[in-house]
């Protein structure tokens, strides 16, 4: 079942449970902080980017999970097989990060020591600038990237979870972005402008309230095929998705939904999953079946016992068909785009 939200409302109802579950291609349930009933400290609310071209790319993230802040700049030379991330955390944030309630329109911006990052979007389009010192061997990083709005469908979820009725994730993906702009890293520039690159962003914007301990999947990609914006987003692991799943495809501006994708990571004699190696991925419905070769791993593993993270976000190249809804098959041959699994104890 692919249920898709078309009326207008609140996200929430008076005791802070979802008023609908399923997906939709805009924010069409709004969104507000002050509605949740799920507990103060279990509120997490972030804005993810991510801008490549496939030989390298540039993550930021501005993250309030409450209980802590978490600012973080990722640079990843592809071509060259190396990633460095840095992520400055803040203390008992509680939501005084300011994010807007919606992904429309609103700014976000975090000063710390030594770095500052800055999302603005105007309504018509997105300018992410950001500075971290020290960043990489004693240089620092810093950069402004545009990204234009074309208008687009894009991938929106309400995910209850069944283990807690005031608990919910309200997410959507925005793939397939134009980039211009600039990063420099130490006395190498990169120019998102250059004829040469062909570079876009994409946005996770989420907001919600969790339950403590998660799994989840998550791939995307952002490209042209044909001369026309193509991409898709995938993933599933947590709360009660037999509304909807996230699985969609975009072309041209205009969203297919796909029903279950699954993601098979390849594994040892020993059950051990083997990140590097070629991956597959498969549908349901046959409309999605790809080849994956791995590039890069970014991975990261944090463990405090209480509070623990263990993250792949894999970054490769895809091979296979992808089906639209009236039946049109789109053929890709090495796509760039990345495919993760993240546990988290949070």
């Amino acid at each position: 079942m692919q249920h898709k939200i078309t009326n207008p409302g609140p996200l929430l109802d008076q005791n802070g449970h979802l008023n609908e579950a399923g997906y939709s291609t805009s924010l069409v349930l709004q969104y507000d902080r002050k509605a949740i009933k799920g507990g103060k400290l279990r509120i997490k609310e972030w804005d993810y980017y991510l801008i490549t071209d496939g030989h390298i790319g540039v993550a930021l993230t501005i993250a309030d999970n409450s209980y802590m802040g978490l600012d973080s700049i990722s640079f990843l030379d592809f071509d060259e097989g190396w990633e460095i991330t840095r992520s400055p955390m803040r203390v008992m944030t509680m939501g005084k990060t300011g994010f807007p309630s919606t992904s429309v329109k609103g700014d976000v911006e975090i000063f710390g020591r030594n770095y500052f990052l800055s999302f603005k979007n105007d309504g018509k389009g997105r300018t992410l600038s950001f500075k971290m010192d020290n960043f990489k061997d004693g240089d620092a990083i810093r950069g402004e990237i545009r990204l234009a709005s074309p208008e687009t469908d894009t991938m929106v979820i309400s995910t209850p979870f069944p283990e807690k009725k005031t608990a919910f994730y309200y997410n959507q993906k925005i793939n397939c972005m134009p980039a211009s702009g600039f990063v420099e890293l130490g006395n190498r520039r990169i120019d998102l402008d250059d004829a040469k690159a062909d570079f876009f962003g994409l946005l996770d914007w989420g907001r919600g309230v969790w339950t403590y301990k998660n799994t989840w999947y998550w791939g995307s990609a952002s490209g042209t095929h044909d001369g026309r914006p193509f991409g898709f987003n995938l993933g599933y692991g947590f709360g009660d998705t037999s509304s909807a799943s996230e699985n969609m495809l975009f072309y041209d501006g205009v969203a297919h939904k796909l029903s279950q994708v699954t993601f098979n990571i390849p594994k040892d004699d020993n059950g051990n999953e083997l990140f590097e190696e070629p991956w597959t991925f498969t549908s349901d419905d046959g409309r999605f079946e790809m080849d994956f070769v791995p590039v890069m791993d970014r991975a990261s593993k944090t463990d405090f016992k209480i509070l623990c993270s263990d993250q792949h976000q894999v970054f490769g190249r895809f091979t296979g068909k992808a089906i639209l809804d009236d039946g049109t098959e789109i053929e890709i041959r090495d796509f760039f785009g990345f495919a993760e699994k993240v546990f988290n104890k949070w």
